[in-house]
């Protein structure tokens, strides 16, 4: 019976402790070996490596000892079907050890090396009461015995060998790991880029000189329980935003640069993404950030081309629906799964909830309030999204579309820039995977902004009505496995401003309304040269920069090279 069984490549610790139960016919077994119970031996080198991490996260300073009761395992129930089989073996013969959380996982897969494992810890143990000189061993049980080792004998050796070789490797591992519970996982870009021809904001000539730049970030993901996340990201990058340097404009920002009309932060090392996730219940999941924690974070952005710069998209635009921009900062984020095919998400965020004085703090400075319900049924999903903001700008579209960000990086006025405004955001999103190498998406919004002063009676109080629009398509696994391609069609936000608020937006050289469409047209082909390395060219053509015909088209290229590990 045990050579049927061990022909196959895994079976469950519970048929384990059934056979040997059946097979020993009542002897007595010994503790199986802890490496043996919870490292899953595998055949190629980086399945060990995982198996190492496995248990070193598993290993707490006080392991279970030697169990003495089945009771003692919480996962072992009267009512399962090896349950006699587990108590012949713990109770009586002293010879099963539960995991470090009191539990046997009964159900799990094993392989036949750990079946090797178990027998062979019982053989031992066998080996030793037969030096005690038990009478009542007999010679058909020692028998026994030896046709079970002559049967596994070139398993057992072999897993010897893996054994020695994963003790090895283990206290390696812990002399020169810097955390039991931290791992770090970075991500570095390199990235050539360049605007081959157009006109700025302005209908000024770009200048067409190619630029080289990087961004990195290390993150630093922290486990208590194996279920929640502490991330600590470092990044650092030295690519400012074309619309502080070149265009003047949001549309066309790479995602992978600065934000919008912000310059280069010269490679200055920063504290980044400080935020702690962890479950409440089967179905719920809450995000608390620190710092820079983006709406992302807890909320589903309904696009397969959003990489957040390191993938996919190369564009700000072309990444996300620009509403989700407006939430960002520190606070607190909830998604919860009402069942199978419907999510909810809840967060609040804002940028200088530190700072204690007037226009700063939790409520008073600048924040983010979103909602979002998600429909899932098969390959497609639905999203509806509410924003409400309160002096944050969509981050994409022309100068008119993030006005208060435009004003703070400028002076069309004399004094005063600090615009305060308020907006409502609605959105509609959607991905359907037609087929195993094609999802269609796209999105559809609306931003309400009022202005909320009038820069010292320099501008009268208005409102901007802001739309924007998209088209994408996904080609997962495009010529081989791991490459993407991507091309994305819209109108990045474009807005229509009313009467008053238009004729000094004017005179102050804004351009009043943005009464043309401009088009964004990207595309891109991300090549997975390795497991570790991507390189993705792409193109970006913005018809009509910032909404106005009388500037020539732009074209920007450039080249990604990613680098994760």
């Amino acid at each position: 019976m045990l050579k049927i069984l061990c022909n196959y490549v895994l079976i469950s610790p519970a048929l384990l402790g059934a056979t040997l139960a059946i097979a020993l016919v009542g002897m007595p077994a010994s503790q199986a070996q802890e490496a043996s119970t919870t490292l899953e031996v595998q055949s190629d080198a980086s399945s060990i490596l995982e198996q190492i991490n496995r248990y070193n996260n598993q290993k707490p300073k006080d392991s279970l000892s030697q169990v003495t009761s089945v009771s003692q395992l919480r996962d072992v129930q009267p009512t399962d079907w090896a349950f006699q089989a587990l108590q012949s073996l713990v109770e009586r013969y002293g010879c099963i050890e539960g995991y470090p959380d009191r539990t046997y996982r009964g159900n799990r897969a094993m392989t036949r090396y750990e079946f090797a494992a178990g027998l062979n810890s019982c053989l031992n143990r066998i080996q030793e009461l037969i030096g005690t000189i038990r009478p009542d061993i007999s010679a058909e049980d020692l028998e026994r015995i030896r046709r079970l080792q002559e049967e596994f004998r070139a398993e057992l050796t072999t897993l010897r060998g893996r054994v020695d070789a994963l003790e090895t490797r283990t206290a390696r591992l812990e002399a020169q790991q810097f955390s039991t519970t931290t791992k770090l996982a970075g991500e570095a870009i390199f990235a050539v880029a360049g605007i081959a021809k157009g006109d700025n904001a302005f209908g000024g000539d770009i200048d067409n000189q190619p630029i080289f730049g990087d961004r990195v970030r290390l993150n630093f993901e922290t486990s208590f329980t194996g279920k929640d996340r502490l991330r600590t990201r470092l990044q650092a990058g030295n690519l400012g935003a074309f619309s502080a340097t070149s265009t003047l404009t949001p549309e066309g920002d790479l995602s992978f640069a600065a934000g919008a009309f912000e310059e280069s932060d010269n490679n200055n090392i920063a504290l980044d993404e400080l935020s702690y996730t962890f479950p409440i219940g089967k179905r719920t999941e809450v995000v608390i950030g620190a710092n820079a924690t983006g709406s992302d974070s807890f909320a589903d952005t309904i696009n397969v081309l959003d990489g957040d710069g390191g993938s996919g998209a190369l564009s700000r635009f072309g990444t996300r629906h620009a509403i989700y921009y407006l939430a960002d900062g520190a606070g607190v984020g909830l998604r919860h799964q009402l069942n199978n095919n419907i999510e909810i998400s809840l967060g609040y965020q804002g940028t200088s909830v530190n700072n204690p004085s007037d226009g700063n703090g939790l409520f008073g400075g600048p924040y983010g309030a979103l909602a979002q319900a998600v429909f899932k049924t098969g390959g497609l999903k639905f999203g509806l999204t509410y924003v409400h903001s309160y002096n944050t700008d969509l981050g994409t579209g022309s100068r008119v579309a993030n006005l208060r960000s435009y004003l703070a990086a400028n002076q069309p006025f004399a004094g005063d820039n600090d615009l305060p405004i308020s907006s409502n955001s609605y959105g509609v999103e959607f991905s359907w995977q037609l087929a195993r190498n094609f999802v269609l998406g796209g999105w559809a919004g609306y931003t309400n902004t009022r202005t909320l002063s009038t820069l010292s009676g320099q501008i009268n109080r208005g409102s901007l009505d802001i739309f924007n629009g998209a088209v994408t398509l996904g080609f997962p696994d495009l010529g081989k496995k791991g490459n993407m391609g991507g091309i994305i069609v819209g109108i990045e936000p474009i807005a229509d401003a009313s009467s008053a608020l238009s004729n000094d937006l004017f005179s102050a050289g804004l351009g009043g309304d943005d009464d043309d469409a401009s088009y964004h047209i990207e595309g891109f082909y991300q090549i997975q040269v390795s497991d570790n390395i991507s390189i993705t060219p792409g193109v970006i053509w913005l018809t009509a920069p910032d909404h106005n015909a009388n500037n020539e088209d732009v074209v920007i290229g450039t080249i990604r090279t990613t680098f994760s590990f």
